[in-house]
């Protein structure tokens, strides 16, 4: 939501601006320097990244039209399953997990919280570690140093398609400049018209230089930047459930081990202790 504020903020404050100095919207209205940009600009992606990342970079541009969704209600939701799933283990024993991690779907823990479902990535990443603790003979330590492997690899990947919008980001001030030099071919070309149609081939040229420079500071750097915010706070995530769940393995009881994974979560989306403790003493999800 806030994306769209900040590119309406953009787009009120770059018009508003031009006409507040008595110029013609027509003037800005270039099509073909957009083609140039935006063609060129969309190339460069596809000759740099495979389809995987590309795929990833408009996945992530929707991701910041939404927002991020570890807010405090989420955690507290995630507070409550891990509560709920370390209390099942505790009193049936670790081995009773075996058929929840085996069918998370299916488990009677976890289907009541399907917005961890919804996250297959994090199952994989729970019930992997819970069934290697089941086997035994895995060492906490080995269990922790899996986790963290685990969250260095996906941080990495979710990294990739950032990196690649803003290689493309920096790109669009030089592709603007390209856009600007054709359009002073063009404008050489008509050397000897008349003097308003010279102008108006200039300033079509000197709005692709316009349009690169705003694409890259106005838009896609924002937008780059937002979802590695959204990135860093899936690792936090990640980091969460890694505590809460290597906490318990190692014998704490459970309302200790959320305790330690509430603990890790950022100050702006960390519920009180109180919060988590109504939480977990609910029925259902939280």
């Amino acid at each position: 939501m806030f994306a769209i504020i900040g590119i309406l903020v953009v787009f009120g404050a770059i018009i508003g601006g031009y006409l507040m100095e008595q110029g013609k919207m027509l003037v800005l209205y270039q099509p073909a320097e957009l083609v140039i940009i935006g063609g060129s600009a969309v190339g460069t992606l596809l000759i740099a990244n495979p389809l995987s990342i590309i795929k990833a970079i408009f996945k992530g541009l929707l991701g910041t039209l939404s927002g991020s969704k570890y807010t405090k209600v989420f955690y507290l939701e995630q507070l409550k399953m891990l509560n709920d799933l370390f209390t099942h283990a505790r009193k049936s024993g670790l081995v009773a997990l075996e058929a929840d991690v085996e069918e998370p779907e299916k488990s009677s823990v976890f289907s009541k919280f399907p917005k961890f479902l919804k996250d297959h990535h994090a199952v994989f990443f729970v019930c992997d570690t819970l069934r290697m603790a089941i086997s035994g003979g895995v060492a906490h330590f080995d269990l922790d140093q899996m986790m963290e492997a685990d969250m260095d690899v996906h941080h990495h990947e979710q990294s990739l398609p950032v990196n690649a919008l803003t290689t493309v980001g920096d790109a669009l001030p030089g592709l603007g400049i390209v856009a600007a030099v054709l359009g002073v071919v063009i404008t050489m070309g008509a050397l000897g018209g008349p003097p308003e149609e010279i102008g108006h081939k200039v300033a079509a040229a000197l709005v692709g230089t316009f349009l690169g420079i705003l694409l890259c500071y106005g838009f896609v750097g924002p937008l780059a930047s937002n979802i590695t915010k959204i990135n860093d706070a899936e690792h936090h995530y990640y980091n969460f459930l890694r505590v809460g769940v290597m906490s318990f393995i190692k014998g704490s009881a459970p309302i200790l081990s959320i305790e330690f994974a509430r603990r890790v979560i950022p100050a702006e989306a960390r519920p009180a202790f109180k919060e988590m403790e109504a939480a977990c003493k609910s029925g259902g999800g939280a």
